[in-house]
């Protein structure tokens, strides 16, 4: 009969390490697997797809068990970080053989998303932890635990914490309690994070972090984070480099909208790295250039001075070809120093990641001289060559103590060189010896007995042993072999000679083991020593590899070199193209445009068919600022531009259905958030502003924005519509512009030009573009008849004025028409709209109604 499931002593110290990290999958170890219990069993058994059992099969309530191999847990654990679980391992902390009663285990470690290092080296994103606080303003820091990179920063609205966090992309946000749960929802919306909160005792900070940090709000977030970590990951933080204060006006400023539209990181539809412009620069050779290389993209400067540097050795390494080659042969073979070192900081290198250290420090010496070599001649590379030195000490060190051959594990022995450590040579020296004689033992032994099957071998539990097997026991002489252990088919047997050199064999190696591990962790100990040089050398290298990137799509793309200007704020494009679209379809295809702004246009205004390029063009612009800015050459034949200070987009439409907001409305926050914070040297990108609600309120809105532009701002601002009515603005807006996308029609076809011509358009387009999609011809046809009555019935509805041409209570008189009427007929017959713009047809068509009146 089932009975109540007992809670056993091993269940009772499972559920009181459990109580303690409730919020996590609690790993136990029990021999060689991890097991989970109960709720967590359920779930990670559905979550990692391994089979779910129980303990206590027969009793009422059998405890729901799963388990992995505690030798691959951390593919399992990954896949639970992945979808955003914490994970808290439970070790054995004492040998189970010697262990009096239950073996006494503890979590030795909690492993979050924010917090997570993957066992691979070489990932090319950060994996940030964040932590945020709310006091009077908003107090932000976070951290990438594989780097050791530290920043912090204080944010004056909810707006900036959006952007920088989800700039970030942090996988786990540490929230302060005075942060209200309304604005932690918000940035769930934007992007997926684990929460994770602190209320335990507070980490002192050190005296090199608080001369660092010298804001107490921001003291006071750095040391909650530090704590949080600490707490969780022992040893993390001993690698942290110094804290970076930084401030994010001395940076090009893009909110979320703004670089999700300008598909900086990811494109906007399949929300993929491919088709995004970083995607589309990353020339880099080395993880750490690829993460650096992100990091300069979000933050884009606005010194001149640092532009100018960075195109200098841009324009150096193109101007040196076969050194750059060089350079890029020898990044080729560098791993991720950054988090090799983070490894050797935390105690978690293997012999093989130091040997990828050793390999990646002894290029130093040739990126070293040929970059002196370029400095020599341009003068352009002292900044990271200071950031540079050899370190012959530390790559002598692993060359003579760590065996190339090593495997990953420690455990796995021969991870040491041979004549490093003479305790260590001599224990091999047994070993080795001690298996030639077994070697020799067994040729002896086949020789003396006649068998020719007689082997020697070996296993844990019996240690060495001489098998006979049974149809060959009849040629042993008696007593030759002490008896020890009959199989099925096979006698097993011992000698006094074999004991004793098995036991010299296994002394050996035992105490093999042992050293191995102890000079390994001396040497580890030894490169710690050299934490901050090799860290400093990460950075260096990390920003070699970024510029050859930079030379490297500069010059397969035949970009140029933009002047940059600080007394005039005029924009001088060149046949100009958008770098990710002609990546795709090729140089060959794109129609490159030129972008003329002097500093009397603040505002050019785009009209054309939709489908011709206005999107294109808009974001082509945005995008070559940018990359201006990170000091990178530019897809143009001429290029002068000044310095923004933000970049604001209205570009596509959605809805936030999150945030209960419609298509429209998140238009006018876009609109109302760039309106607010823009200045005179900021950019505005508007496409097809006012579209989300009906025809009259979007234009009036349009332009009142425009117009409000126009007398509060000098900044400068593409404007795309498809309100034609707009255009007549340029007559009273001084610093407004039109231009357009040509198209023509070739026999019944539209035919897009994606050419910007000076000028409103004079058409829509909008059922050839319509036809182009492949609707329908009878519905094509039906359109173009709805359309002509809607312009007939627009001409004499569409305003008070226009309702008609004759007054409601003037009834005709006569069949025959009045001289007044005759003349508006033939006023009406030799009327050329085409030249006249809606406004002067207004007019003209007024002055009509007036002579009609007057009869």
């Amino acid at each position: 009969m089932p009975q109540k499931t007992k809670t056993t002593p091993m269940m009772a110290q499972y559920e009181s390490l459990k109580s303690k990290y409730s919020d996590a999958f609690l790993f136990f170890r029990l021999g060689d697997f991890y097991e989970l219990f109960n709720e967590d069993a359920t779930r990670a058994a559905q979550i990692l797809e391994i089979t779910l059992t129980s303990r206590n099969k027969n009793a009422d309530d059998p405890i729901p068990m799963c388990g992995v191999p505690y030798h691959s847990a951390s593919s399992y654990i990954k896949v639970l970080i992945e979808h955003g679980y914490k994970v808290a391992i439970a070790e054995q902390m004492e040998d189970p053989k010697q262990a009096k009663g239950m073996v006494e285990r503890d979590v030795i470690q909690v492993i979050t998303p924010g917090t997570y290092m993957n066992d691979e080296v070489g990932m090319q994103e950060n994996n940030y932890i964040a932590a945020l606080s709310h006091q009077e303003n908003w107090q932000f820091a976070y951290s990438d635990i594989g780097t050791g990179e530290v920043k912090v920063t204080t944010l004056t609205d909810e707006d900036s914490v959006i952007t920088e966090f989800s700039q970030i992309s942090a996988n786990e946000l540490l929230v302060a309690d005075n942060v209200p749960d309304a604005f932690i929802n918000q940035l769930e919306n934007v992007h997926a994070f684990t929460r994770s909160q602190y209320d335990g005792e507070l980490t002192a900070l050190s005296t090199e972090f608080k001369q660092a940090i010298t804001d107490e709000g921001e003291r006071n977030i750095l040391q909650l984070l530090i704590s949080y970590v600490d707490t969780i990951q022992p040893h993390a933080i001993d690698h942290w480099q110094q804290p970076e204060h930084y401030e994010v006006s001395h940076y090009l400023h893009m909110d979320y909208y703004a670089k999700k539209n300008l598909e900086l990181t990811q494109s906007v539809l399949k929300e993929k790295k491919s088709g995004s412009l970083l995607h589309f620069l990353n020339h880099t050779e080395t993880a750490m250039g690829s993460r650096l290389l992100k990091q300069w993209l979000d933050r884009p400067l606005i010194s001149k001075a640092g532009i100018i540097q960075r195109q200098n050795q841009v324009e150096a390494l193109i101007d040196y070809y076969f050194s750059r080659m060089e350079i890029k042969e020898q990044l080729h073979g560098v791993y991720d120093l950054e988090r090799l070192v983070a490894k050797v900081a935390m105690g978690t290198v293997n012999p093989r990641e130091l040997i990828q250290l050793k390999t990646s420090l002894a290029k130093l010496p040739y990126l070293i001289e040929e970059l002196e070599t370029i400095d020599n001649k341009s003068g352009t590379w002292k900044n990271i060559l200071n950031q540079l030195e050899t370190v012959p000490e530390i790559v002598d060190l692993i060359e003579r103590a760590i065996n190339p051959e090593a495997k990953p594990q420690l455990k796995d022995g021969n991870v040491i060189r041979d004549g490093f450590n003479e305790q260590l040579d001599t224990y091999r020296e047994a070993m080795h010896n001690g298996k030639n004689w077994i070697a020799n033992l067994q040729a002896e032994e086949r020789q003396k007995t006649g068998i020719n099957s007689l082997k020697i071998g070996y296993n844990k539990v019996f240690g060495y042993y001489i098998e006979v097997t049974k149809t060959n026991l009849h040629l042993l002489e008696e007593g030759r072999y002490e008896r020890k252990q009959t199989l099925t088919n096979a006698e097993r047997f011992i000698t006094p000679e074999l004991k004793e050199v098995e036991n010299t064999i296994l002394e050996a190696e035992e105490h093999s083991l042992s050293l191995e591990y102890q000079l390994f962790t001396q040497v580890r100990e030894q490169v710690k020593e050299a934490k901050a040089s090799l860290q400093r050398i990460a950075q260096g290298v990390a920003q070699i590899d970024v510029i050859q990137s930079f030379a490297e799509v500069s010059e397969r793309h035949q970009f140029t070199r933009p002047e940059i200007l600080t007394d005039k704020r005029d924009i001088h494009l060149v046949a100009s193209r958008h770098p990710v679209v002609e990546g795709v379809i090729g140089k060959h295809q794109f129609v490159p445009n030129d972008i003329n702004m002097p500093e009397d246009t603040g505002i050019l205004m785009i009209t054309g068919p939709n489908m011709s390029g206005k999107s294109t063009y808009m974001r082509q612009l945005g995008l070559i600022v940018i990359m201006a800015q990170m000091g990178l050459f530019v897809p143009a034949k001429e290029a002068k531009l000044p310095i923004f200070d933000q970049i604001f987009t209205r570009i596509g439409a959605a809805d936030d259905l999150l945030a209960g907001q419609s298509t429209f409305m998140v238009e006018m926050m876009e609109a109302n958030h760039a309106l607010q914070q823009a200045t005179d040297n900021s950019l505005l990108l508007f496409d097809e502003l006012g579209r989300g609600t009906s025809t009259y309120d979007g234009i009036a809105l349009a332009q009142a924005i425009l117009e409000y532009i126009h007398a509060n701002f000098q900044c400068k601002v593409l404007f795309s519509t498809h309100y034609h009515e707009l255009v007549t603005l340029e007559e009273h807006l001084p610093r407004l512009k039109n231009i357009h996308v040509g198209a023509t029609e070739e026999d019944g076809e539209l035919v897009f030009l994606h050419k910007i011509f000076v000028g409103p358009t004079d058409k829509s387009y909008g059922i050839q573009v319509a036809q182009l999609a492949g609707l329908p011809q009878s519905l094509i046809q039906n359109a173009q008849h709805i359309l002509i009555d809607l312009e007939n019935k627009q001409d004499i509805e569409d305003r008070p004025e226009q309702l008609s041409l004759f007054k409601p209570d003037v009834q005709p008189v006569s069949s025959e028409l009045l001289n007044n009427e005759k003349e508006v007929i033939n006023d009406l017959k030799s009327l050329t709209l085409d030249d006249m713009s809606p406004r002067e047809a207004f007019r003209y068509l007024d002055q009509l109604v007036s002579k009609l009146e007057e009869e």
